[in-house]
């Protein structure tokens, strides 16, 4: 097999992954020295080919780092895919004069990236936002010593464990024992399923009898106050406001300028005093018991 088509197989572990892991773990493992030289290659001289052969000898390790995310329920290839996405950010950023190998240093960078997909993919609504949230979602599961519920004596060492808030590992352990459910029923389901769905027992409350009345008392009420309000302003304040606001078909500044025989200018001063009065009488007014 060529170099070309080897490297195509390898980058491809969707399309048949039980051909793509034995492909990759029949790739020479390099020895240190091998390693170092093409680092110094990539690092000095930009070298892509060293590149490529340092992300190649190390894909069998990002094989080993997926499997150990299987029980996600996710897809082995989308995790190995993600890994090696970490990995090649790992070379691009390796440094050979640290002294430390290749497979020490791309760990981290592998698990961000397959932390990340998981995150992104385990739930429809992310299961973890916050820093700590993400680190007990990769920790709570084996630091549990049973299948049930956490004791609060579980949850405070776990806590302690990993530097966070025992209300916290209470709530990482109820997201990740809840499931995802639909808004509506599914259209498979019967009479005995389908009120479980949310869409059924959620309240309305526009239906609410009590909110109605409550709406229909405040409105009719508002209606009260405006027309005593009204009976309080003189006859061409209430006018001005009638045609300016409460009319269907509204009266510009200029046409009562006409009918009052005065200017534009003088109808808005009367219509803001006016509405100035109306305020001040509506929060004044006491309607009978």
């Amino acid at each position: 097999m060529s170099k070309g088509l080897l490297a195509i197989n390898a980058l491809s572990p969707g399309a048949n992954l039980e051909s793509y892991i034995a492909t990759v773990n029949g790739i020479p493992v390099l020895t240190p020295d091998e390693e170092k030289a093409l680092a110094d290659r990539l690092h000095y001289e930009g070298d892509l080919e060293a590149a490529r052969l340092l992300v190649m000898s190390h894909m069998r390790f990002v094989v080993h780092i997926a499997r150990s995310y299987s029980g996600y329920g996710l897809n082995q290839a989308d995790l190995i895919q993600e890994g090696n996405v970490g990995l090649m950010k790992a070379v691009k950023r390796f440094n050979p004069e640290v002294g430390v190998r290749l497979v020490s240093f791309a760990v981290h960078w592998i698990k961000a990236e397959i932390h990340e997909y998981i995150l992104r993919n385990w739930r429809i609504v992310k299961v973890a936002t916050t820093k700590s949230q993400r680190k007990l979602f990769f920790n709570l599961r084996s630091q549990k010593k049973t299948l049930g519920w956490l004791s609060v004596d579980e949850a405070n060492a776990i806590a302690d464990d990993l530097g966070v808030e025992t209300k916290t590992v209470f709530e990482m352990e109820g997201r990740l024992n809840a499931y995802d459910a639909a808004f509506d029923a599914g259209a498979d389901d019967d009479d005995d399923t389908a009120y479980k769905s949310p869409a059924y027992y959620l309240e309305d409350h526009s239906a609410d009898p009590a909110l109605q009345v409550e709406s229909d008392n405040y409105e009719q009420d508002a209606n009260d106050r405006l027309a005593l309000a009204l009976d309080q302003l003189d006859d061409r304040s209430r006018e001005i406001l009638q045609q300016r606001w409460l009319n269907d078909s509204k009266a510009t500044l200029h046409d009562l300028a006409a009918v009052y025989e005065v200017s534009a200018e003088r109808i808005r001063q009367l219509e803001k005093n006016a509405m100035k009065k109306l305020k001040d009488a509506m929060g004044s007014v006491l309607l009978p018991a």
